[in-house]
């Protein structure tokens, strides 16, 4: 009955991340029982894991903010043994323990049914990452940018949420047009479907223009701050921008100008805390809108051992798309 899982553990040097055994009451709280087959990397279990910021909240803790596996039991009449489920955000891997193990106890209300053309190693690589691009393209269709707006800007392109996003857009027939420091990388950029690549230079200095010639008709944000305030300026009329990450920084130094001069939508993205009937809508969409072959072709599946170096590294620019833990390898 015993499982493997990463354990964070809080000491006078810092945080330790190791793999070891834990026993079925080490679960913790929940009423779904699920065997987990697959978790993911995220920016947030690297924020996690390196102690950057206090997103885990209590020790020891299992990491990891997605699980993707089948329900071995449940106390919950929504769930039954053999459901094939996934789980993004609430408190897995911050307060509860999470993903990187190969078994998982959760309350009913944080697990979402998987569709049936959706495997579970499917469901882990989109991810936190691609759960909140697919939020982001709703975002965008809510306040009225289509395929005929015109251009659609990508920041942080090479990261998982961007390369989702662009494989989205560019399926549901968007110009995509991708930021990236790694111009390096502009084949695998183009090859999820960005038509056009720019250097990530050109938005992230401080302008003093707070209105700048109009370029975008929507934008997907993973950076924030002057990155931000520079999509923003270049927003068409009527445009909106959907805005998740932080990677620059959490500030927004700039003016109300894009909003009252070009009326301009600012449309924020939460995966941690979206509601069931939001959860629902993205994978009902991600069940047809993305190209798994595009999928497959960003994502790296690792064992569990190798899932806290992996996760430190990813402030280094080193990581492209997304990296599926394989908990049982």
């Amino acid at each position: 009955m015993t499982f493997k899982a990463i354990v964070v553990n809080k000491t006078e040097a810092g945080l330790t991340a190791e793999l070891t055994t834990l026993e079925p009451a080490d679960l913790g709280e929940g009423d779904v029982t699920v065997a987990v087959e697959y978790s993911t990397i995220n920016y947030k279990d690297g924020i996690a894991i390196s102690g950057r910021s206090a997103i885990i909240q209590r020790f020891p803790l299992v990491p990891g903010i997605d699980l993707a596996g089948t329900v071995e039991a449940s106390d919950n009449l929504s769930f039954k043994p053999g459901d094939k489920v996934v789980v993004h955000g609430w408190g897995l891997g911050a307060t509860h323990n999470g993903g990187f193990a190969q078994k998982a106890r959760v309350p009913a209300g944080w697990l979402t049914r998987l569709p049936g053309n959706i495997s579970t190693w499917q469901a882990a690589a989109i991810g936190t990452a691609g759960f909140t691009a697919m939020l982001s393209v709703l975002a965008l269709e809510h306040n009225g940018v289509a395929p005929s707006s015109g251009d659609i800007l990508v920041t942080g392109a090479n990261g998982g949420a961007g390369s989702v996003a662009i494989a989205l857009l560019s399926r549901l027939g968007y110009r995509v047009v991708a930021s990236t420091g790694r111009l390096n990388e502009a084949e695998y950029l183009t090859a999820l479907g960005a038509a056009e690549i720019v250097d990530r230079k050109t938005l992230s200095e401080p302008s003093p223009n707070p209105i700048q010639p109009a370029r975008w008709a929507g934008a997907i944000d993973a950076v924030g701050s002057h990155t931000l305030v520079n999509v923003l300026a270049q927003t068409q009329y009527g445009g909106a921008v959907a805005s998740f990450g932080l990677a620059q920084g959490i500030d927004l130094p700039g003016t109300v100008l894009p909003f009252i001069g070009r009326s301009v939508t600012l449309a924020g993205v939460d995966s941690v805390n979206a509601p069931d009937a939001k959860r629902d809508q993205a994978y009902r969409r991600l069940a047809t809108d993305l190209d798994w072959r595009k999928l497959d072709a960003m994502t790296t599946t690792v064992g569990l051992a190798a899932a806290p170096e992996i996760a430190r590294s990813i402030f280094g620019g080193t990581i492209r798309g997304r990296v599926v833990v394989d908990v049982n390898a």
